[in-house]
Parts: C-alpha cells; sequence; structure tokens
C-alpha cells in the first residue's frame, strides 16, 4: 500500500449559476478579494471532472488564513440543472465563515439576495455553546454558515 500525507487544503468549490453576481456578494458583501476570472477552459476540465464538453469560466476568493474558494460558471454542455439539497440531504456541504458581527453580516447579506435559511441560534450546550450561528442560502442554493464565536471559545480540536 502507497505512503501519502495530507499537507494542507487548497480550496473549496461551487458551481454558481452568475460568476459576476457571485463575486460581487463575495467582494462587496463578505469583503473578499478574488480574482479576475479566467478565459474559457475546456479540454482541461472535461477531463478532471468527466462532464464531456463541459466549457467553464472559473474565479478564485481568497479567504482569510489562505484558503480559496473556486467558483465555476459552466457555459457548457447545455443540459445542465440546478441542484438545492436541504442540509439533512446526503451530499449537502457548505462552508462556514467565522464573523464578529453575525447580525451586521447577515444584514449586508440580504442585500445580495442572500438570506438566511433559518434563524440566528444561540445554544448554549453542544460543539461551540455561546457561539451565534446561521446558514445562509444564495440564489444559487449555495449555503454559507457565519459563526460568530464568544470570547471565551475554546476549540474541540485544542
Amino acid at each position: 500500500m502507497s505512503s501519502f500525507t495530507i499537507s494542507g487544503t487548497h480550496h473549496t468549490s461551487f458551481t454558481v449559476s452568475n460568476l459576476e453576481r457571485t463575486l460581487t456578494f463575495f467582494r462587496e458583501g463578505l469583503g473578499l478579494s478574488h480574482s479576475q476570472p479566467s478565459p474559457r477552459c475546456l479540454v482541461h476540465i472535461a477531463g478532471i471532472t468527466g462532464v464531456e464538453g463541459a466549457d467553464v469560466r472559473v474565479a478564485f476568493v481568497k479567504c482569510p488564513g489562505g484558503h480559496e474558494i473556486e467558483l465555476f460558471e459552466y457555459v457548457g454542455p447545455s443540459e445542465r440543472s440546478a441542484v438545492l439539497p436541504r442540509p439533512c440531504d446526503v451530499g449537502f456541504a457548505h462552508i462556514c465563515f467565522l464573523v464578529d458581527n453575525v447580525d451586521a453580516a447577515v444584514k449586508r447579506a440580504a442585500q445580495f439576495g442572500v438570506k438566511p435559511a433559518g434563524i440566528i441560534s444561540n445554544p448554549q450546550s453542544g460543539p461551540a455553546p455561546g457561539a451565534r450561528s446561521v446558514y445562509l442560502r444564495d440564489p444559487d442554493g449555495i449555503t454559507l454558515e457565519l459563526v460568530q464565536l464568544p470570547e471565551n471559545f475554546v476549540s474541540r480540536m485544542d
């Protein structure tokens, strides 16, 4: 058996219906920087994804801590669909951002059509007691979690 070590994460990826709209939200709504969209990618993407006829535009969003979010807008193939999984559905995924003011972040996100999926929660037990958190969904159904940790929070991994 071969041996290997994971040395870090490189990026998280989401497929979006409108790259400019999503980049505007990440830049103006969340205050993150991003790369310019690349020229359309054909052969390379079809080979990696296994999607015949894949034709994409791609851009990267830079997150604090060095992690990047890759955003794909597929121009082809023409037979594409949208999925709107619920958090309880197998295959559902989200990305979580730490914020210093969850209320202000929710208010700003709403200006970009990104709305809470539920309420701002403040559990006093569980994995992050005293944290304030909320799931937001963008127009493509991508879910972002915003978490405001209490000052005395101790990581589960420490």
